[in-house]
């Protein structure tokens, strides 16, 4: 007998589901949603990371970055790594880049403590080097866990690395940066970098232009 035949013949002697695969089903469509059923908060969720050692940057870091600020933000911004101020204080943005990142949140009317900050690895890469692919996805989940729990309605990605792995593209930032985009409902828009800013000042503008779009959008909410 094929499936299809088998499937009629259940539901011909009443059954209308099968319940183990429904639930498997659900199971695995959770997993990769950022609305699964059962939400972690996020104290839950640093639980479960654990001092990790999931992948090689946990030899060199000194301190797990998780993220900091309000878990009910409207507003959260996710950037690419700790660096080196961030590995020894274990809070993120809090270097220059950090200070530059605090006056662009001020700049909209809110202050870091409203806001939602956080990056897409937690642990600083040697030298401050790019994030290398087998450790974006290490922490990938844990970083759409920390989106989950506080479901904002907008996410603000910084420089290319975290515009391009919460998009799934390639895109280079100068051609993403501008609009927004979606993301199972929350609202993404990329800009550049703060680190990126302080090499290349005269990319401000674009920034704030990028900064009006998201107060605009909040208020509007």
């Amino acid at each position: 007998m094929d499936m299809k035949s088998y499937l009629e013949y259940l539901k011909l002697i009443g059954i209308e589901a099968l319940p183990l695969f429904e639930t498997k089903a659900a199971e695995l469509l959770s997993n990769h949603s950022l609305h699964a059923p059962s939400v972690e908060t996020l104290e839950e969720i640093r639980g479960e990371l654990g001092e990790c050692h999931r992948c090689k940057l946990h030899r060199t870091r000194r301190t797990l970055v998780f993220g900091e600020g309000s878990e009910k933000a409207k507003l959260m911004f996710v950037g690419e790594g700790p660096g080196y101020d961030e590995d020894v204080q274990g809070r993120p943005f809090v270097g220059k880049a950090g200070q530059l990142l605090t006056k662009i949140i001020q700049s909209i009317n809110l202050q870091r403590e409203e806001v939602y900050i956080t990056n897409i690895i937690k642990c600083r890469p040697p030298q401050n080097r790019n994030p290398e692919p087998d450790e974006i996805e290490c922490c990938n989940p844990f970083l759409l866990k920390q989106i989950n729990a506080i479901q904002p309605q907008i996410i603000c990605a910084l420089g290319t690395f975290a515009a391009q792995t919460l998009l799934k593209t390639d895109t280079k930032i100068s051609a993403l940066r501008g609009r927004f985009y979606e993301l199972e409902g929350i609202k993404v828009i990329p800009t550049y970098h703060p680190a990126y800013l302080l090499r290349n000042p005269e990319r401000k503008r674009e920034v704030w232009e990028d900064m009006k779009m998201i107060s605009e959008k909040i208020n509007n909410v």
